[in-house]
């Protein structure tokens, strides 16, 4: 039986339509499901929207509509992103679902029936941008002398009868979980959290009267929980929850929480404790990656670059902006891209690279094999050392997407490339058609054997590329993953049924960098 592995994102606010950043953590999310089931787990891949709380609210009154309507109008727009950007989501979920309020509530019982939770009133400042509540010494002083929150966003002071959390009760189990486990990543996340939490935790408003948009407190009327008690709750409502056994059981707790590093703290420190207080297990992970800049600038609507994803994927495809993504930019780290950049990238490697050495070995097979596959030629040693050199690249790729280290993998799988390209200039198979045929065939069969193997291994990232590919070389849907790619024999089943190459159709085409000159801005 499978292993289960349960992934999921950080649910998006909708309060604007999506973004790059949305559209990066979706793709990675992405990859890592499909990496994951082609390694043979039994994979359970959640993302959604997280509707509630006072920005909303006040979106919703400047547009002229009601919160649920907005929300329901820029949920579209996310799942619109998602299958635009072959995103294979198992569940979309939205917290305004009646299954939500539901999960959230029963979250929050249990806190309570814990003694976390009490009747108190809060002075203090919050910024509605980020929904998040901060400490005086949090601050930091604007350009104009204002008072900002550590994001630079606008605070205000806030007095309210509030519920409150008992976080200080969790600071040294919360320390202990980042001592002892891999909690957080990447380590540079790891210490922010650690030397945050080292400093001392005040006990957490955890809920509003000042409006009304949100999941009701049970019990006490005109109190909404704050929105990170309701957002949170997400993962757990996806799978049922509180109903017991079935998928709770199944899934929980999630393997990975893949987040954005402004929303680390949320993840790592109120999850946890809420978990731990309601008697819950904990996800095993949560990884908070980088932002993405736009030509190396933070990307905003007043320096007029924020990016449209779904324009971009349009421009450039939805491979090569799913490739690009993760071969650019170290995950974990804060990367940069330009439409100059994203031609480089995929000209070089995906059209230039691989997709020319599909290419050439499909069009060689069709020309001079007049497609036709045959098995059981003696191999030289440059034939088993590119064997040798393509399971090595495909096996470094594996073991790198396990550890979420995609560039480093898709690097490892470029050399394996490289090594088959070097291979068909040094035994020029266009030569050996006048000179030794049979030995042109049992180059063109080594090829075909490698190409079947490094695209494979990168159908993760680029699955519409590949699955076309594949259908071509006449690899079989159910043959699509790691363990049917070390399959010796699919060959022999292929030229035993007769299977011809067909007039090969390149995957990847040249991208032409004059009609991309101009960014791509919403």
């Amino acid at each position: 039986m499978a292993e289960p592995y349960y992934i999921t994102t950080a649910i998006s606010y909708p309060n604007g339509r999506p973004h790059i950043g949305h559209a990066y953590e979706a793709i990675a999310a992405d990859v890592i499901a499909r990496h994951r089931k082609a390694e043979g787990f039994d994979v359970r891949f959640q993302t959604g929207t997280d509707e509630h709380g006072l920005k909303m609210a006040q979106k919703a009154r400047e547009l002229g509509t009601t919160p649920a309507d907005l929300a329901t109008e820029m949920s579209g727009y996310f799942k619109d992103m998602c299958d635009a950007l072959n995103i294979d989501y198992d569940v979309f979920i939205r917290t305004t679902e009646p299954r939500h309020h539901a999960a959230t509530q029963e979250l929050w019982r249990r806190m309570e029936a814990s003694g976390d939770l009490y009747l108190d009133r809060y002075e203090g400042w919050y910024s509605v941008r980020d929904e998040a509540y901060y400490d005086e010494s949090e601050l930091v002083a604007g350009e104009g002398g204002e008072k900002l929150s550590p994001q630079g966003t606008p605070v205000e002071w806030t007095v309210e009868e509030s519920w409150f959390f008992r976080l200080s009760r969790y600071q040294e189990p919360l320390l202990e979980l980042y001592r002892t486990s891999e909690f957080i990543r990447p380590e540079s996340r790891h210490n922010e959290v650690m030397r945050f939490v080292e400093g001392g935790l005040r006990d957490l408003s955890v809920s509003r009267t000042s409006f009304d948009w949100g999941v009701p407190v049970p019990g006490s009327d005109g109190h909404v929980m704050y929105v990170w008690v309701d957002a949170l709750t997400n993962y757990l409502t996806g799978l049922g929850f509180p109903e017991e056994g079935g998928d709770v059981a199944k899934w929980w707790p999630a393997d990975l929480h893949l987040i954005g590093k402004d929303i680390v703290r949320f993840h790592t420190v109120y999850w946890p404790a809420f978990l731990m207080s309601a008697g819950l297990p904990l996800p095993k992970q949560v990884f908070g990656h980088g932002f993405l800049l736009n030509r190396g600038q933070k990307e905003s609507k007043s320096l007029g670059n924020v990016t449209d994803p779904l324009a971009l994927a349009e421009q450039f495809g939805v491979d090569t902006l799913r490739y690009f993504l993760l071969r650019e930019v170290a995950f974990g780290q804060d990367g940069s891209y330009s439409p100059e950049a994203i031609v480089t990238r995929a000209n070089a490697e995906l059209a230039n690279s691989f997709g020319n050495l599909a290419q050439r070995t499909l069009s060689m097979i069709f020309k001079n094999m007049g497609g036709e596959l045959r098995a059981g030629h003696e191999l030289t040693d440059a034939d088993v050392a590119l064997g040798d050199a393509v399971a090595l690249g495909v096996a470094g790729l594996r073991r790198a997407f396990l550890d979420l280290d995609f560039s480093d993998g898709l690097e490892v799988w470029m050399r394996a490339v490289f090594a088959c390209n070097q291979y068909v200039d040094e035994q020029a198979p266009w030569t050996l058609r006048k000179t030794d045929p049979a030995r042109m065939e049992a180059v063109l069969m080594t090829l075909l054997r490698c190409v079947r193997s490094l695209a494979i291994a990168v159908r993760p990232v680029v699955p519409q590329a590949i699955d076309t590919l594949l259908d071509q070389m006449g690899v079989a849907p159910d043959a699509r993953d790691y363990g049917a790619s070390s399959d010796s024999t699919w060959l022999d089943g292929l030229v035993q049924k007769g299977f011809r190459i067909a007039q090969p159709v390149g995957v990847f085409p040249r991208l032409d960098l004059p009609e991309v000159s101009e960014a791509v801005n919403a």
